[in-house]
């Protein structure tokens, strides 16, 4: 295994030390604040040492490189861009606190998805559907590292989906934006120029964001072992788990404690160093 370090700063003390806690045969830089030690082996002392030193770690199997993967599945909202747009709409009728708190309950698997959608969204309804524009224009930022990753996977031949609880007016720019491969969100219901307070058609929850994946999977003919996962919430969970690499970016402590790796403290393009 390799134990791939990464981080905002990464000392030379810390290194060594976790050179010697997983008895790694060498210390080798990738690019700067990201190192790999081969041989390396798992030691109880290395989550401690890692998160007092706000560094990100990995054990990666040695022969695991980026040309083995085929398609790369991630989340939208707090993941692939910085904001929960449900939350921001919410706030152009002075109830971001009040929907942020049932997101927040949501992601953390406390309440039912579909139930915790229902309730946020209805709050939005009588809102112009201009709004969605215009938070889409003034709020919606990709997350740190997110362009390097999208660049990286196409460079790798690996087709991009993004998979979101959010909705079509986001998913459908960002797809055009970043040419991204596919798209799955839910579609805010609207008449006469305002939103009705529904989503039309099917949710979009744990399950749908599963099958979708799995639908592009057997179109594309590929296996589990050719996907890349990543995401933040409890209903990321279920499409996480249909990838060969899942990675918690973020993440809540139960989306974290379930995927494979997990990364918080550099950006998304933090995935890309994971593989040789």
């Amino acid at each position: 295994m390799n134990l791939i370090i990464q981080g905002p700063n990464v000392e030379t003390t810390a290194l060594k030390e976790l050179a010697k806690l997983s008895g790694a045969s060498a210390i080798e830089q990738i690019v700067p604040n990201v190192f790999r030690l081969p041989n390396a082996r798992p030691a109880d002392a290395i989550p401690a040492l890692c998160a007092k030193e706000r560094l990100d770690f990995a054990f990666v199997p040695e022969d695991r490189r980026l040309a083995n993967f085929k398609l790369l599945v991630t989340d939208m909202d707090s993941t692939l861009i910085t904001i929960e747009t449900i939350d921001e709409l919410a706030s152009l009728v002075g109830k971001k606190d009040q929907v942020a708190e049932i997101t927040t309950q949501a992601m953390r698997g406390e309440i039912p998805y579909d139930e915790s959608l229902r309730r946020r969204v209805a709050v939005l309804k009588g809102l112009d559907e201009t709004a969605i524009d215009q938070v889409y224009a003034e709020r919606v930022k990709l997350s740190p590292g997110a362009d390097k990753l999208i660049a990286g996977a196409k460079k790798a031949g690996i087709r991009i989906m993004l998979v979101s609880g959010g909705f079509t007016h986001v998913t459908e720019k960002l797809k055009a934006k970043l040419k991204l491969d596919y798209a799955r969100a839910n579609t805010l219901k609207v008449a006469g120029g305002k939103l009705t307070g529904e989503i039309e058609g099917t949710i979009v929850n744990a399950d749908v964001k599963r099958d979708a994946l799995i639908a592009v999977r057997d179109e594309m003919k590929i296996g589990k072992d050719a996907i890349i996962a990543i995401g933040d919430g409890a209903n990321d969970l279920k499409f996480m788990a249909e990838a060969g690499v899942s990675v918690a970016y973020c993440a809540k402590p139960v989306v974290t404690r379930q995927a494979t790796h997990s990364i918080s403290n550099v950006g998304l393009d933090g995935v890309l160093r994971l593989f040789n």
